[in-house]
């Protein structure tokens, strides 16, 4: 048996103060993984500007009804800040990142 042969639980990301986890993975590599967070990397594609704003609510998770209830934050999620709503393009449970592309109304 090895180390990197066990699975783990996935990292559910929720709103809150930052908080990361380091995990190690096979031959001495780490990974990052968001677990509580308040701020996102938002792109508009219009513009092409990209900054850093705060996460207002979580309004729709379609990967599962759990995670719609329960505010959890994976790719995909839409998500409200301060410039409207976005679309979560990244892995926040992988990659230790969090951006989204505004949404167009």
């Amino acid at each position: 048996k090895r180390i990197f042969d066990q699975g783990r639980a996935p990292i559910e990301t929720t709103l809150g103060e930052t908080k990361l986890k380091t995990v190690k993975g096979r031959s001495c590599m780490e990974k990052t993984k968001i677990v509580k967070t308040n701020k996102v990397n938002v792109t508009d594609p219009a513009t092409g500007k990209t900054e850093s704003l705060e996460i207002l609510d979580v309004v729709s998770n379609p990967a599962k009804a759990d995670y719609n209830r329960r505010g959890v934050i994976t790719k995909g999620t839409i998500i409200r800040t301060e410039k409207g709503l976005a679309k979560i393009v990244s892995r926040p449970g992988q990659d230790g990142a969090l951006n989204a592309v505004v949404e167009g109304e």
